[in-house]
C-alpha cells in the first residue's frame, strides 16, 4: 500500500488517520457507509489550487476549464470561483457552464459535429468564441448567425501536425485526426472566414492531445500557431485570442512525474513573446483528475488458482477508461488492516470479460464488504459513466475542508427507464 506521504503527490489533501484514508479531513469509509457504493468524491480545495496555479503561471490568460472532464455544475462552480471560464463541446456542457454561472463571455466552443440546434443556443447566448473545425462549419454557422441576426465570432482549431506522444484515441493534433483544420490550408480558411458577412474573425485554436505527460511537443505546436498569427495579421486580420488548448497530464501510476502549469509557462512564454492576442488555456484532466476518489465495495471474493478476483460492485458503466484505453489506476483498500499481500484483478459486475478496474495487482488481502479507493478519477470518470446492464450511476459528493455535501444524488431504476 502506498504510503501518505507518497499519496500526497496524487492529492495533497488525501491522509491516512488510525489506517482509513480521509480527503480534506473527511473519512471515506464513513461516507461509503453512509452513502453506498460506487461513490465520487472530489476535492473542492484541489480544483481551486489547479485553477490558481495556471491563473499565476500565465497571469493575463484567461483559463476556460474543459467541461467534458466532469459536467458537474457544483464542480464547475468550484473552477469558476477561481476565475475559470469553460470549455465546451455540445449543447449539454453549454447548458451545465450556464446553469454553474460562468459568464458567456467566458464560454469557448469545440468540436467537430455540431448540430443546428446546439449552434442556435450558442449563437443566442453570445458565447465568446466558435472553435470552428472546418471549411463547412464556418458557411453553416455564417448562415444561422445571419438569420438570427446576429454576429458569431470564431477561430479556426488548427491541425499543427504534431504527435504528442499520448496515447492514440486521445491524440488530436495530427494529420490523420478527425480534429481541426490542416496547418497548410488554414490560412485560406481564414481568409475565407473573413469574407463571411455573419463572422467575426477574432481567435486561432489549437489543440493537440490529453494527457500529456511530456509537454516538449506543445512548443512546436504553438510555434506554428504563432507564425500563422503574425501571418493573419499582416494581412489585416486582428487576432484577439490565442486558444493553445488543455492536455496537461497527471499521475495515475506512482511512479508518474506530472508537468505543472508553471513548467508549461516557462516552455511557452518565450515562444509568445510579441503576440498581442490574449491567451486562452482549457484544462480539464489536470484540473479535476486527482480531485476525484471512485469508491467502490467487495461483494465477492473469487480464487481461480492461477488467477484470483476481487470483485466490487464499481464497473466498466462506472469508469470506463481501464476497459477503453487499458488506463492504470491506483487502487487501495479505504481501510488497511495490515494483513498479507496477493496479486489480483478488481473486476466489475458487468457482463463484459473487459469490465474491470485492475489487473494483476498487488494488494492488501480484503474480505467482502470493505471498501476499495480507486485514485485519478475526477476526470472522463463520472463524465464518461453509462446505463449499461441497467446500472443506476454513482452519487457524486464534494468535501470541502471538512465538510461534504452531495451533489448528484444515486440514481434509481425508476430514472433510468423513466416514463
Amino acid at each position: 500500500m502506498l504510503k501518505e506521504f507518497e499519496l500526497k503527490e496524487f492529492n495533497s489533501y488525501i491522509d491516512i488517520r488510525n489506517g482509513i484514508l480521509h480527503l480534506e479531513d473527511v473519512s471515506l469509509k464513513e461516507l461509503a457507509r453512509e452513502l453506498g457504493t460506487p461513490l465520487y468524491v472530489y476535492s473542492a480545495s484541489f480544483i481551486r489550487d489547479k485553477v490558481r496555479a495556471y491563473r499565476e503561471a500565465f497571469e493575463d490568460a484567461l483559463i476556460c476549464y474543459a467541461v467534458k472532464a466532469n459536467f458537474n455544475p457544483e464542480v464547475i462552480k468550484v473552477a469558476l470561483s477561481e476565475g475559470a471560464g469553460a470549455d465546451i463541446v455540445s449543447g449539454g456542457e453549454l447548458y451545465a457552464a450556464l446553469k454553474a454561472g460562468v459568464p458567456a463571455d467566458r464560454i469557448v466552443y469545440a468540436g467537430v459535429g455540431k448540430t443546428v440546434k446546439e449552434l442556435e443556443y450558442a449563437i443566442d447566448k453570445e458565447i465568446l468564441m466558435f472553435n470552428v473545425e472546418s471549411k463547412m462549419e464556418l458557411e453553416v454557422l455564417d448562415q444561422i448567425a445571419g438569420s438570427l441576426g446576429k454576429k458569431a465570432r470564431v477561430a479556426v482549431r488548427v491541425n499543427p501536425d504534431v504527435n504528442p506522444k499520448t496515447h492514440p484515441y486521445i491524440s488530436t493534433g495530427m494529420k490523420k485526426s478527425k480534429f481541426g483544420v490542416d496547418i497548410d490550408t488554414a490560412f485560406e480558411e481564414y481568409i475565407y472566414a473573413s469574407r463571411l458577412p455573419n463572422l467575426e474573425v477574432v481567435g486561432i485554436h489549437c489543440h493537440i492531445g490529453s494527457q500529456l505527460l511530456d509537454i516538449s511537443p506543445y512548443r512546436e505546436a504553438v510555434e506554428k500557431v504563432v507564425n500563422l498569427y503574425h501571418r493573419l495579421r499582416k494581412e489585416g486580420i486582428e487576432i484577439r485570442y490565442l486558444d493553445i488548448g488543455g492536455g496537461l497530464g497527471i499521475k495515475y501510476r506512482p511512479e508518474d512525474r506530472e508537468p505543472t502549469p508553471h513548467q508549461l509557462a516557462e516552455l511557452l512564454l518565450p515562444v509568445l513573446e510579441g503576440v498581442e492576442a490574449k491567451l486562452i488555456l482549457e484544462p480539464g484532466r489536470s484540473i479535476t483528475g486527482n480531485a476525484g476518489i471512485l469508491i467502490t465495495q467487495v461483494q465477492f471474493l473469487k480464487d481461480k488458482g492461477i488467477k484470483h478476483f476481487i470483485i466490487v460492485d464499481a464497473g466498466m458503466n462506472d469508469l470506463v477508461r481501464p476497459a477503453i484505453y487499458d488506463a492504470f489506476h491506483y487502487v487501495l483498500p479505504v481501510e488497511s488492516k495490515g494483513r498479507e499481500h496477493i496479486i489480483a484483478d478488481v473486476v466489475g459486475p458487468i457482463c463484459e470479460t473487459g469490465d474491470f478496474l485492475a489487473k494483476d495487482r498487488r494488494i492488501e488481502n480484503l474480505d467482502r464488504g470493505d471498501f476499495l479507493a480507486v485514485l485519478s478519477a475526477g476526470a472522463y470518470g463520472f463524465a464518461m459513466s453509462s446505463h449499461y446492464n441497467v446500472r443506476p450511476r454513482a452519487a457524486e459528493v464534494l468535501v470541502d475542508r471538512g465538510s461534504y455535501r452531495v451533489i448528484r444524488e444515486r440514481e434509481d431504476y425508476d430514472y433510468i427507464l423513466g416514463p
